[in-house]
C-alpha cells in the first residue's frame, strides 16, 4: 500500500506532510487516521487505524505474564499517538516521539507496504549505509 522514499522538513510549526503518493492512497483507501509510536532501529511507525489495530490484536494475543512481553507493550503502547492529518497531509508528531527518533529537521518517510516509517535523516542514512551491501544476502535467508 504505502512505498517508496522520500526527503520531508518538519516545518517551522513543528509538521510534517506526508508525501502526495501517501496522501493518494489514504484518500483511496479511506484512510482518515493513523497511529505513530516508537519504531525498531530508531526510527518511528505510523499505521492506519485499520492496520493499527491489525497490530494491536497481534500483540495482545502475547501472554502478558512474560516479563519481554510486558516491556515491549509498555514501550511500544506508551509511545503511541492518534494522528489526523490536516488537509494539505501535515501531522503534528509528538516532541517525546521526534526525540525517540532524534527528528530535529530532516527527515525521510519509507513507505514499508503496510506501515509508514518516518526516520531522521541521518538515522536513514546510517541504516542504509550499513544495510544495502547485505540485502542480496538477506533476501537469500528469507525468500524461498
Amino acid at each position: 500500500m504505502f512505498y517508496g522514499e522520500y526527503l520531508h522538513s518538519i516545518d517551522r510549526k513543528g509538521r510534517l506532510i506526508l508525501p502526495s503518493k501517501f496522501r493518494d492512497v489514504s484518500k483511496a483507501n479511506f484512510i482518515e487516521k493513523f497511529f505513530i509510536t516508537r519504531g525498531l532501529d530508531k526510527c518511528l511507525f505510523m499505521f492506519s487505524e485499520e492496520e493499527w489495530r491489525t497490530q494491536e490484536s497481534k500483540f495482545k494475543a502475547v501472554s502478558f505474564t512474560k516479563q519481554q512481553a510486558r516491556t515491549f507493550n509498555r514501550l511500544y503502547f506508551s509511545g503511541a499517538v492518534e494522528i489526523i492529518p490536516d488537509r494539505q497531509g501535515r501531522i503534528l508528531i509528538p516532541q517525546y516521539l521526534k526525540d525517540f527518533a532524534e527528528i530535529k529537521k530532516d527527515v525521510v518517510i519509507v513507505g514499508v507496504s503496510n506501515r509508514i516509517e518516518i526516520w531522521a535523516k541521518e538515522k536513514w542514512q546510517e541504516f542504509y549505509g550499513s544495510w544495502r551491501q547485505s540485502f542480496e544476502e538477506i533476501a537469500e535467508k528469507l525468500i524461498e
